[in-house]
């Protein structure tokens, strides 16, 4: 019993630590070949779990040998696009200048009715109104809209916007992201100043507090029952 809980939370913490220097984009939208490693991986530190005979040290090497595969085969994909294609494949395109490709269509084993339903997913109902829908390498459909059927944007109409910043929390259950105080180019006096302003003494008084992409601030306080977190109110950070 204990030797089983051991061996679990060890190659728990190893399965993890593999993961997360394979890389986010190993967690995002998987390619055959990440698919494969992934598998093993979990398939490698089941076993030594299930069978207690079975040798630990082997099953770590072996995961730590796929994590050297991994890492290395990566590193060449970079550098070698025809690598690349060959582990991920390369995008497809299905629709172009508004025309179906059957042939890609046969190629990848995608009929009309599916197509039509990824253009649906995509917002795109009507394949009259897509000029390009390509298949990406991850099994995701891009696709591209005909020119009037695109929204419009503020270039198209002459029309100048203030360039916008990325939101960030400022405060999320009474505590300060100071990090993200200085991006802002703010300081905590300025802040304690507004929170001040609001009858709020302190930041255990705020639920959740965030500037967004116009540079103001919102500031949410919990009901007196805890259930509901109401906005105060906001006001320009600048």
């Amino acid at each position: 019993m204990v030797i089983i809980l051991i061996r679990t939370v060890v190659l728990y913490l190893i399965v993890l630590f593999t993961i997360r220097v394979m890389g986010k984009s190993e967690l995002s939208k998987m390619s055959p070949f990440q698919l494969v490693v992934i598998f093993m991986i979990a398939e490698l530190a089941a076993i030594p779990i299930e069978s207690s005979t079975a040798s630990l040290i082997n099953g770590v090497i072996a995961i730590f040998t796929l994590l050297f595969l991994q890492v290395l085969i990566s590193l060449i994909s970079i550098k070698s696009e025809t690598v690349k294609n060959f582990l991920n494949g390369k995008p497809s395109i299905l629709i172009e200048k508004g025309e179906i490709n059957e042939q890609e269509l046969k190629n990848l084993r995608i009929s009309i009715n599916d197509l039509m339903e990824q253009l649906r997913i995509g917002n795109a109902p009507s394949l009259s109104d897509v000029e390009y829908a390509v298949m990406e390498s991850n099994g995701e459909l891009s696709i591209i809209p005909k020119a009037d059927k695109k929204p419009l944007t503020p270039s198209d109409m002459d029309i100048s916007k203030q360039q916008e910043t990325m939101p960030l929390i400022l405060i999320a259950d009474g505590t300060l992201y100071r990090s993200n105080l200085l991006a802002l180019g703010w300081n905590e006096d300025a802040l304690k100043k507004h929170l001040k302003e609001l009858d709020l003494n302190g930041y255990e008084e705020v639920f959740f507090a965030f500037c967004d992409e116009a540079k103001k601030l919102h500031v949410y306080v919990s009901s007196p029952d805890k259930k509901k977190a109401t906005e105060v109110t906001s006001c320009a950070t600048s």
